[in-house]
């Protein structure tokens, strides 16, 4: 019989070295989320990469994913800090879940004079649609699984002032598309 001076439970402690190569950064979170949302859930980019959109081309649709998609990048990265990032994007989550199961709804083509006010009523499903079986389908697939995996990432603690500068980083960053998106959209008025 031997004996054992160090034995291995194989428990590994939260302040092992290994355990923070693991770890993902929060701007990951940040920007999958943002992606998932702006890109993912955006039905009117789809039906113009399938050629169905009747009043948006794929151009336009584009840049307004990519807006869509900065500008969640912009709130994340404000709620970017560890006791708010993955409530914060479980809620773009959701929300964006839930405008792309109204847009996935209503028809493909709105005539162009209609545009503003159906848009003001349609961010939101209505209470019938939600009955149906595309709906909660929709809502699995475009809100649960990815909420489960942001839960279930392992996101790096920061030092205060270290988060704070990554916090502004990743606001600076997404501005940035943000700003080149509205420019090429709305143009310039001076």
């Amino acid at each position: 019989m031997s004996l054992k001076l160090f034995r291995s439970t194989g428990y590994s402690s939260l302040l092992s070295p290994g355990r923070s190569r693991e770890t993902l950064h929060p701007a990951w979170v940040v920007g999958a989320a943002s992606f998932w949302a702006g890109i993912v859930c955006n039905v009117p980019l789809w039906r113009a990469l399938a050629g169905v959109s009747g009043n948006v081309g794929l151009p336009h649709a584009l840049l307004v994913s990519v807006m869509i998609a900065s500008g969640y990048g912009i709130a994340l990265s404000l709620f970017g800090w560890r006791a708010t990032l993955k409530p914060a994007a479980s809620l773009v989550l959701i929300v964006a879940a839930l405008v792309a199961v109204a847009r996935w709804n209503e028809p493909a083509a709105v005539p162009a004079a209609a545009i503003d006010a159906h848009l003001a009523h349609s961010l939101l499903p209505s209470w019938a649609s939600l009955l149906h079986w595309q709906a909660p389908a929709l809502l699995a697939v475009l809100a649960i699984a990815p909420m489960v995996w942001v839960w279930n990432a392992p996101v790096k603690r920061l030092p205060g002032p270290q988060q704070l500068r990554a916090n502004l980083r990743g606001m600076a960053t997404a501005a940035i598309p943000f700003g080149i998106a509205a420019v090429l959209l709305f143009g310039v008025r001076v």
